[in-house]
């Protein structure tokens, strides 16, 4: 009966655990917006509300005003407003003024926050097929790609709730395990529990692993026309070679405003850090 008891506490403990939800980007917020009437004048504010500026931004976009689109929704971000969503659109809007390489950094970002999102991935190809760049990636042993394809599917929240469901399936076969009068039963609950505790394993690294990427500030995106790659961290350096604007890198190390990259195929060098942004 012990036994039974400190089951069961565990088991709607786990289960009671609040599961945390990401920010709404454009949840109501009464903050205000300096709007200048005209030039030389003192600005007057305005309040507009995250979805006022979020309908503003978007009838921008649909006129074909761009640059007003890539303003309003760089006011969201400012006022510290960030989703998959939002990034999708501003790099929407950059991609149709020309600016390659923001909106293929936004992409970057929007799928970190939405990784199964098939619409974004499209984008970001057609934005990168754009670039200059044409860099062949070492190849990656397949059962690597299709792990990191699957983990992909879905984002860091969802993978957590699935494990959280697991662990909750697990606890519950396993006191069917420990309670059932029948073989059968028993049996039943202890392949269960095998089959849900494993669940549980693959997607809490699943989830740890989206959560690591999300937080990862070594992939940058070249944001200026062309820059150049040294062989050290000194502008009279050698140029090993020269990349474009929208091409992906990796930072290795950082040393005084420099970085020092890796390609896709491996190639490295020192870049200057102000012609790079992180996603």
């Amino acid at each position: 009966m012990k036994r039974l008891i400190l089951t069961l506490v565990l088991l709607f403990g786990v289960a009671s655990l609040p599961a945390q939800e990401p920010a709404d980007s454009l949840a109501a917020a009464e903050q205000p917006v300096q709007a200048p009437d005209s030039v030389g004048e003192s600005p007057v504010v305005e309040a507009f509300t995250p979805d006022q500026l979020w309908d503003r931004a978007n009838t921008a976009y649909i006129n074909g005003d761009y640059h007003a689109a890539i303003a309003t929704y760089g006011e969201l971000l400012d006022r510290g407003y960030s989703s998959a969503k939002l990034y999708f659109n501003l790099g929407n809007a950059c991609f149709k003024e020309g600016e390659t390489g923001r909106a293929i950094l936004c992409y970057h970002r929007a799928l970190r926050l939405a990784p199964g999102n098939d619409d974004i991935r499209y984008n970001l190809s057609v934005a990168e097929s754009r670039t200059k760049d044409r860099i062949e990636a070492i190849p990656e042993f397949f059962l690597t790609e299709w792990v990191r394809a699957v983990r992909h599917t879905m984002s860091c929240t969802a993978w957590s709730l699935f494990s959280l469901v697991a662990l909750a399936v697990a606890l519950a076969l396993f006191l069917l395990y420990l309670l059932a009068p029948r073989l059968s039963l028993r049996k039943a609950g202890f392949y269960g529990t095998m089959v849900a505790a494993l669940l549980f394993v693959v997607t809490t690294w699943f989830a740890a692993g989206e959560r690591r990427e999300q937080l990862d500030d070594t992939q940058a995106v070249v944001m200026t026309s062309s820059a150049a790659v040294k062989s050290s961290p000194d502008r009279s350096a050698t140029d090993l070679f020269v990349l474009h604007e929208g091409t992906l890198v990796r930072i290795t190390d950082r040393l005084d405003g420099w970085c020092e990259v890796t390609i896709a195929d491996g190639k490295k060098g020192w870049i200057d850090g102000r012609t790079i942004e992180t996603i």
